[in-house]
């Protein structure tokens, strides 16, 4: 991402602040794995979106209008010791000039220096309550600023929460970030196929995740968006299984929902496929189900409809099918009132995708579901879950978990599906793993 879309970011969410009003965001913290040995970093979705600055203790200060500089950066200073162990970081050099900070100080001159920047202000946008720190930090400007008042010194008096403004920006999806999700996705969607050609009954689940780990890393991709859910059998109907522990049996249908994160933009895939490469006449008839109720909902999304749209259009079709397999009695009409079909299918058909895989943006406005707009993308996921528990089912229907997910952008005119690039329908995926087990 160039350093003029981060700019660009800057600026725009600038002008959507009111005047005399600065923005404070905190970087993510490093996370402890056990004793001394930590996490991998990932930076908070929000600072990355404004900095592209991927370092933790590092706090970022928009000040719109300043005349020295809108843009203050605070971070480690660059230490050639530091850099020996734990490798390069950008220093406060590195701050100014390859992130574009008009002013760089040390964190450590955080509590001094940021009362000066806050001084005549009338108002404080930051994520209230999300980072202990940044609260602290905050606070602890303002009362510094009270302490002086008799000395002239002006604090802030109203504090209003940066998430409105900066998740509404974030919804919408510029062309330089649209082209990193369908790298993210054209990745995701090599690893997809991969595992179903690696896939055979006797090998494990975490076997089939490391063909995954394998394809994101050997296209440059050195990170899963959120840890993959490798679920064969029964497996499958636990919604986030991600033990993936068990070995994969014949005749079973495997889950893999798995994607990779390309400069901190998620891919979100679900497949559903059998380990031997061939459906059963059950498993085919509730998978064609699933794919038939996904497509009516990829359908429904356009602009000008509504966001619950694609979900009712899933439910419409689960339900009737449902009622035509013997699975739920009755009328369709009424199932659908009463939520019968959340017995097996208990989870919303989407969410919106971005820099988190659950990422931000109102659901709402106001008591009504949000219309759908250009630029917006989302996952379209509906799914249907038959545990071995549901004792009162026909035996050829339990151990079945069937879910498919494909990645949405709103369009002009309609959607663009960025993860189409996986086999979706019966002869798709036989034919695709037959290759494989031939090969």
């Amino acid at each position: 991402m160039s350093s003029s879309e981060f700019r660009h970011r800057r600026k725009a969410l600038m002008r959507k602040m009111k005047k005399r009003s600065i923005a404070v965001l905190a970087s993510a913290g490093v996370a402890v794995r056990n004793r001394d040995v930590e996490f991998p970093f990932r930076q908070d979705s929000d600072f990355l979106y404004l900095s592209g600055f991927s370092e933790p203790e590092a706090i970022m200060v928009l000040a719109p209008g300043r005349a020295s500089g809108e843009f203050i950066l605070f971070c480690r200073p660059y230490d050639q010791t530091k850099a020996i162990w734990t490798g390069k970081h950008a220093g406060l050099e590195g701050a100014r000039q390859e992130f574009g900070a008009d002013e760089a100080y040390d964190i450590e001159e955080l509590d001094s220096i940021l009362p000066g920047i806050m001084d005549g202000c009338e108002r404080v946008y930051y994520s209230i309550g999300v980072h202990e720190e940044l609260d602290g930090a905050v606070m602890s400007a303002v009362n510094a600023l009270r302490e002086k008042a008799r000395a002239g010194a002006h604090p802030p008096s109203q504090f209003l929460n940066l998430d409105g403004l900066l998740h509404e920006m974030r919804l919408f999806k510029s062309e330089a970030e649209l082209a990193v999700m369908r790298r993210a996705g054209e990745v995701s969607a090599r690893a997809h196929r991969r595992a179903m050609q690696a896939c055979r009954p006797g090998i494990y689940e975490f076997q089939i995740e490391s063909e995954l780990v394998h394809e994101f890393m050997r296209h440059g991709l050195r990170y899963q968006a959120y840890p993959s859910i490798v679920a064969g059998g029964e497996n499958a109907c636990i919604l986030h299984y991600t033990e993936n522990k068990d070995v994969l049996s014949d005749g079973d249908l495997l889950l893999i929902d798995a994607g990779a994160e390309c400069d901190g933009y998620a891919a979100d895939i679900t497949r559903t496929f059998p380990v031997n490469g061939r459906f059963s006449e059950p498993q085919r008839k509730l998978y064609e189900l699933v794919l038939a109720a996904q497509l009516a909902a990829i359908e429904a999304v356009r602009p000008g409809a509504r966001w619950i749209d694609p979900h009712d259009a899933a439910v419409q079709v689960l339900t009737k099918g449902l009622v035509k397999l013997g699975l739920l009695k009755g009328r369709a009409s009424k199932l659908i009132k009463e939520e019968a079909y959340k017995r097996f299918y208990m989870h919303r058909t989407g969410h919106w995708l971005g820099m988190d895989v659950h990422d931000v943006g109102d659901y709402k406005i106001g008591d009504e579901w949000r219309p759908l707009e250009p630029g917006m993308v989302l996952t379209v996921e509906p799914g249907l879950y038959i545990s071995r528990s549901c004792q009162d089912v026909d035996p050829m229907w339990r151990g079945i978990g069937i879910r498919i997910e494909d990645d949405v952008l709103v369009t002009k005119r309609g959607c663009e599906v960025l993860t189409a690039q996986v086999p979706k329908s019966v002869a798709e995926i036989e034919a695709w793993m037959g290759q494989g087990n031939d090969a």
